[in-house]
């Protein structure tokens, strides 16, 4: 094993160097892309906003009960069941039937196939919806499998639209979590406007367009208060276009006023629709309701056919920005409210760095003056291994851009104590093997062959431990099995390969000498 071909050792010094440099970049400031790869300090480090977010029940459950009102309609009209005092309120449904329609409408009701409005949870074995019936009135409400499986399906989707949105901002290493049932754990290392950012994350971004009219239609009409203006308007509840056509939103100057306004762009089927609108109701204004609120309200000039248009309002370009980032995202299926907000400055971060850092040099000075007392110049080549490790591990992270955390930092520490421990193993089992043999090489060799059996066996365990931490843990957890198996790999490195080469070469050349570990 002491044997070491040129190919070799130029393959093993050539990784070391590559490796060690982007440790250095963190150092220094770097123009090339490939070269700015930094680690990533946590928010327990440099600071930033930490947000727990929590999904809307209430406005979830009313707007699934919603969606039900028309293919439940249909389905008893199909049937000829006949229904009357149709109420629709947050929590329930409401309507009479005659005594003679119950048992229809029950069949209907718990049918498994092709039932489209109370759709059967094969996970839970349950259906979405229950029913009571009392003095001909029929109570439909979510059932508790069904609240659970919207309440589930709306935090996961609003999961992935919180990350389009931060990732949208251009925050580096967010993490977005899910807690419990119904929350979501934002944290945002570094981030300097967290106001903004709670705006951001609290709008739904439901975008839709209407007709404004005074005609009575099936869908009814309802009055806007027009932004930034005093003007009262009536408005279709028919839907032209939702925001869901939409596939693209840029902040623009209009040309005519220089005024900020956002240009969209839609999909196919969102062209066509909007095409055909447009075509059949020019010189009538066209309603765009975000969230609620109507934010302007155009007059269509001309049709409409390639599939792009511009919303204007009162916009600055931040304004204008913000909304283009919501269209572009996507909408919440449901309101998100901050439950728990806190904000953690640099200040602490600079504490908890500067702790982190002393403890990892002390700890570092006492091992390598542990390890040139007990072993000498042996001692020397485990530091200087030692050292390659470290610089090896942090090079590791840069290439990865991890983020580094309090608990990283442990890990590193750790890393330390892992690496000694390696280095310790072979020395002591090359002094058991120096006792019975007197060839240097042959001694030095059986040590490094006997030990790595038991150096493999440490540190393969300890690694599926950290695997299994970063798989199940969260947050700062992760951050730990990441430098702990990142520093693991890099320990068997610098132990089996370059502080083995440096040992072999002080044998190589006192091999006529008794040598003293």
């Amino acid at each position: 094993m002491l044997n070491f071909s040129k190919t070799k050792i130029i393959f093993i010094y050539l990784v070391f160097f590559f490796v060690s440099i982007f440790a250095i970049l963190n150092f220094i400031e770097a123009n090339n892309s490939f070269l700015k790869k930094k680690i990533n300090l946590g928010l327990d480090l440099q600071g930033g906003s930490y947000l727990l977010l929590e999904v809307d029940s209430s406005s979830l459950e009313k707007k699934s009960l919603q969606s039900k009102v028309i293919p439940l309609k249909k389905k008893l009209r199909e049937h000829s069941i006949k229904f009357d005092n149709f109420i629709i309120s947050e929590k329930n449904i409401k309507f009479n039937l005659k005594e003679e329609d119950i048992k229809k409408f029950e069949t209907v009701f718990n049918e498994k196939k092709e039932n489209n409005f109370n759709t059967f949870l094969d996970q839970y074995n349950a259906f979405e919806l229950e029913y009571k019936v009392l003095d001909s009135q029929v109570d439909i409400f979510l059932s508790r499998h069904g609240a659970i499986n919207i309440r589930s399906a709306a935090v996961n989707q609003s999961i992935e639209i919180v990350r389009k949105r931060i990732d949208e901002i251009g925050t580096r290493e967010p993490s977005i979590l899910k807690r419990g049932s119904n929350r979501i754990l934002v944290e945002l290392p570094g981030i300097k406007d967290p106001e903004r950012i709670k705006e951001l994350l609290g709008k739904t971004a439901e975008l839709n367009f209407r007709l404004v009219t005074n005609d009575k239609n099936d869908f009814g009409n309802e009055k806007f208060i027009l932004q930034g203006t005093q003007e009262e308007i009536s408005v279709s509840k028919r839907i032209i276009l939702s925001g869901e056509n939409l596939i693209d939103a840029q902040p623009r100057y209009d040309n005519f006023n220089n005024q900020p306004i956002v240009a969209f762009s839609l999909d196919r089927l969102g062209s066509q629709r909007f095409g055909q609108v447009t075509t059949k109701n020019i010189g009538k204004r066209i309603a765009i309701i975000l969230d609620g609120e109507a934010i302007s309200a155009p007059v269509i000039q001309d049709s409409i056919t390639g599939g792009n248009g511009t919303i204007s309002g009162n916009f600055t370009f931040q304004t204008a920005t913000d909304l283009a980032l919501l269209l572009r995202s996507g909408a919440l299926p449901t309101p998100l409210i901050v439950a728990e907000e806190r904000t953690v400055g640099p200040d602490l971060g600079k504490d908890s760095i500067k702790s982190g850092m002393i403890s990892l040099i002390v700890g570092f000075l006492l091992v390598i003056l542990f390890m040139i007392l007990k072993y000498r110049y042996f001692g020397i080549v485990a530091n200087i291994a030692l050292v390659s490790n470290l610089l090896m591990l942090i090079g590791v992270l840069t290439l990865m851009e991890a983020t580094l955390t309090l608990p990283g930092i442990a890990g590193i520490i750790l890393t330390v104590g892992m690496a000694v421990d390696a280095n310790v193993l072979i020395f002591e089992r090359i002094k058991e093997e120096l006792k019975d043999e007197d060839n240097n090489i042959q001694a030095f060799d059986l040590g490094f062959k006997k030990s790595i059996v038991t150096i493999l066996d440490a540190n393969i365990t300890t690694l599926i431990a950290s695997i299994i931490l970063f798989i199940f843990g969260t947050g700062p957890i992760k951050g730990f099995a990441v430098t702990l198996s990142v520093g693991l790999i890099t320990t068997l490195f610098s132990a089996y390969f370059i502080s083995r080469h440096l040992v072999s070469i002080i044998v190589f050349k006192n091999k006529e000498k008794k040598i003293l570990v």
